[in-house]
Parts: structure tokens; C-alpha cells; sequence
């Protein structure tokens, strides 16, 4: 039973991982692209962490997954923040919709 649970958490990380690779490569301007990969990265590889945790059941192991989990949790937004603000500060600027709907 826990290897379908555990089957059904890589796919799904499998799935967001497309997602986001798709996003990168249609989204028009570098700030919707990186909302896409760094959302979809982050769900992606939590997927393949619980199903880690779930695989090796309870151990040291999964303490150790854990806390890499929390790590990449802090690090992942603060490193989209930075790319973010390093092409605001080049003046990179957003996509907008051409028509005037604003």
C-alpha cells in the first residue's frame, strides 16, 4: 500500500515539474516565468520529499529529509525574491496586455 502512496507522490512531482518547465517556456517576461518555475519547483520537489519520508518510514532518514525540506521551504522563496528584485533593478520591465484593459 505505501509504495502506490509513494508512486502517486513522485508522479505528482513529476507532473508540477512539467508544469513549471512548460510556464518557463511560454510565460512572456522573467517575473511570470519565475512565479512558475519557483511555485511548481517548490510543489514539485515537496512531492518527491513526503514520498521519501514515506519510503524510508520512521527513521533517522526522515529526520534528515525533514530537514531539508524546512531549508529548501526558506531558501527557494528568498532566492526567487532576489532574482525578482535583480531584474527590477535592471529595469526589466513587466508584461503588460496590449488593448488598454487597464
Amino acid at each position: 500500500m505505501t509504495e502506490w502512496i509513494v508512486f502517486a507522490f513522485l508522479i505528482l512531482g513529476a507532473v508540477f515539474n512539467l508544469m513549471g518547465l512548460l510556464g518557463v517556456l511560454i510565460f512572456p517576461d522573467p517575473y511570470t516565468r519565475l512565479q512558475a518555475s519557483s511555485t511548481c519547483s517548490t510543489t514539485s520537489v515537496m512531492s518527491v520529499f513526503i514520498a521519501a519520508m514515506i519510503d524510508s518510514g520512521i527513521s533517522a532518514v526522515t529526520g534528515k529529509i525533514l530537514v531539508i525540506t524546512l531549508f529548501f521551504f526558506i531558501s527557494s522563496p528568498v532566492s526567487a525574491h532576489i532574482i525578482a528584485l535583480y531584474a527590477w533593478k535592471n529595469e526589466i520591465i513587466p508584461w503588460r496586455r496590449k488593448g488598454g484593459q487597464e
